[in-house]
This record gives C-alpha cells, structure tokens and sequence, in this order.
C-alpha cells in the first residue's frame, strides 16, 4: 500500500513538475514568479495529505477549502498535461505538412490554456448531471407474466468534503423520480476525506425503497476507517452485505463481498465469493456485488448478474484508457462467458477531481423481468 501511493504521489509531482515548467515557459516568467510556480506545484503535490490530516483533526474549514482548490487544481493540472502534450504534438507535425502553418511555443501554451479552460468547464458541469442508465434482463427464473424487479444501483458516491447534501438530494430526488423497487450501493458510498459526511445518513435514512437498501464496501470505506463508515451505513438504512446474502421477495438473491483493500491493511474483511455462493439456489436469481469488476473463474455460473464499479471509466479521459490495463473489462453491461452477465457502473459522483471527462456519472435502472415465451429457457439482456 504504502508502496503504491509513493508511486502515484511521484507520477503526481512529475506531472506538477512539468506543467509548471510549460507555464513558466509559456509566461517568461522572471526568477520570482518562477519560484512562486514550483513552490505552488510541491503544495499541490503534497495538499491530499494536508487534507487527509486536517480531516482526522476535524478542521472543517481547512478541509473544505483545501479539498475544492487541491482537487480542483489536479483536475486542472491532468488536462492540461494531456492537452499540452497534444499541442506540442500537433506543433512538431504541422510544420511537416506546411511551413507556413507552425506556431510559436507561446502560441502552443495559450492555445493549451484555452483548451484546458473550456475542457476543464465542461467536465465541472458533466460530473453533476448523471445520466440515468437502463438494463433490462429476462430471466425464466422469474414466473412468467410476474411483475419484473427493479433494481437502482449507485456506486461510488463519494460522498464527504466535496460531494454533500446538495449533490445527495438531487441523487435521492432521481431515485425517487425512478422508484426502484431496492437499492444497491457497489462501494465508495463514503469517501477517504469524509469531513461532516455524518448530517447526510439521516438523508438516506428518509429513502426507503420497497424491498430495503443494500451495500458492500468499497476501496474508501477503509479508506475512511472501517468502523466509521459500517456506523454510516447503518444509520443511513443500509443492509451490509460482508460475505452475506439476502432473499428478496421470494425470487432474488443478492450476495455481497468486502473490498480486498481491507485486508492489505491488516483488517478483517470478508471476500470468499466461492463459499458464499457455494449453496447458492439453483431457482434464485443471484446477484453478487462486489466492488472492484474482477471475475473469479471458479464462481461463474453461480451467479445470474454481478454489480461493480470502482473503474469510474477513468473519470477523466484518457485515463480510462489506462484503468483497462488493469481491469480489462469494458463499463456498462457484458455477457460473461461461463453463463450470468457482469454490469460495471462509471460510478455516481467524483474522486478527488471534481470534474468527469468522456466518463459520464450514472444512476443505474435494472429490470429483472420474467423471460417471454418466444425467449424460451436462456436469459437474455438489453441495454436502453
């Protein structure tokens, strides 16, 4: 763990680095102004732990200010390294084409600032406007001509310094629009810097859902300490599903698993997915959360639907290019190849930087509906 927020503080400060350097460059600064830029760029650098710091001392103030400009200037300083890069790219080709059609290197900084600017706009509104995703699967092992079930899942919320009572009344405001028969939380309903995140359990306390209010961990919950987010979510009307399952209605099963990040801290958690399912119910439709979209070969076939996210399609472009690395699986809705499907939501607020890009924030409707009889004994799924 500790070895791989030392990479992810180093990559950080090297992107500081270099976008000081273009805008140093950019505004030919003289020594003072170039002192003032580097010294900024190692606050930014090191401003998450400042925040992570303050929060555990309770000072709401600091946090609240150091969360809107420390996040919001690594959204800033991540597009513009993207743009940048693009600009100098485009400024080595153009001349390659015409000699007439070069730019200075200043032109390629304002050019890139102006890019940066109406980028960095659009992905700030993008990330509060979550698109409502639809799903419908038919499945025969609900009776046929029953009423299907509606299932909304959120995931990754985030909810704490930067996402609070404004953001969770408009998500409560769509769900109730979209009166789901459950609720289902994937993870990351919490976030790391949950400063006065505890005034919002009282909010989704209000919001009861016909067949209840479930939840797994995620990543944050850890993140946040175990104990405090277990004591949100219960205030907040959550079942916990921590190598657990759960009957709804006669015809659904949902089965949960902790986030594996716990136990790299040395935490209990609960994550043995084959002996939860081990005695799964052949006539149940079975759903498994599971935070982070990874599949374990020996459980497929045990199970009808898994329900992730924690990849937020990379949140900014073209960082989800990236994610894929590391979980090769596309977001939205996939046929699994052993049987059941796989649904990975882009998630519903924001980490760290308040903006999205090319990864819109969703809410998600699934229907569970009986199979037709032209649909015969296989399930099958479609996409709105």
């Amino acid at each position: 763990m500790r070895a791989m927020i030392t990479i992810m503080f180093l990559l950080y400060g090297g992107i500081q680095l270099y976008d000081v350097s273009r805008i140093d460059a950019g505004l030919a600064m003289p020594w003072p102004g170039t002192v003032v830029l580097f010294a900024w760029a190692a606050l930014m650098t090191v401003m998450p732990l400042l925040i992570w710091r303050w929060e555990r001392h309770g000072w709401h103030r600091r946090v609240l200010v150091g969360a809107w400009v420390g996040y919001g200037w690594m959204g800033v300083s991540f597009l513009f390294f993207w743009i940048s890069l693009a600009v100098s790219l485009v400024g080595v080709l153009l001349p390659l084409a015409s000699a007439d059609s070069a730019f200075s290197a200043r032109d390629g900084f304002l050019w890139a600032c102006a890019l940066t600017a109406v980028v960095t706009v659009y992905g700030f509104i993008a990330a509060r406007r979550p698109r409502i995703e639809r799903v419908t699967i038919h499945t025969p092992k609900l009776p046929m001509g029953s009423r299907a079930l509606r299932v909304a899942l959120l995931s990754d919320v985030h909810l704490g310094a930067l996402i609070g009572v404004r953001r969770l009344r408009a998500i409560l405001d769509t769900l109730r629009a979209l009166d789901p028969d459950l609720l289902i939380s994937a993870g990351d309903l919490v976030d790391g810097q949950a400063d006065h995140f505890n005034g919002l359990a009282p909010m989704f306390a209000e919001y009861k859902p016909r067949l209840g209010k479930f939840a797994v961990t995620g990543n944050h919950e850890y993140f946040v300490g175990l104990q405090r987010a277990l004591d949100f979510h219960e205030r907040a009307g959550f079942t916990l599903l921590r190598g657990t399952a759960a009957e709804i209605a006669g015809a659904l099963r949902i089965a949960g698993v902790d986030d594996p990040t716990g136990q790299r801290m040395g935490l209990p958690v609960f994550t043995d997915e084959r002996a939860l399912l081990s005695d799964s119910m052949p006539g149940r439709f079975t759903i498994l959360v599971k935070h982070q979209p990874r599949i374990d070969p020996q459980t497929l076939g045990k199970f009808d639907l898994q329900l992730s996210g924690h990849v937020h399609k990379g949140q900014i472009f073209p960082f989800g290019l990236l994610v894929r690395l590391s979980y090769p699986v596309a977001t939205g809705l996939s046929a699994l190849a052993g049987g059941g499907w796989l649904y990975v939501s882009r998630g519903t607020g924001t980490w760290g930087p308040p903006l999205r890009v090319a990864a819109a924030p969703e809410i998600t409707l699934i229907e569970i509906a009986p199979a037709t009889a032209s649909q015969g004994e296989g399930a099958s799924a479609k996409r709105a």
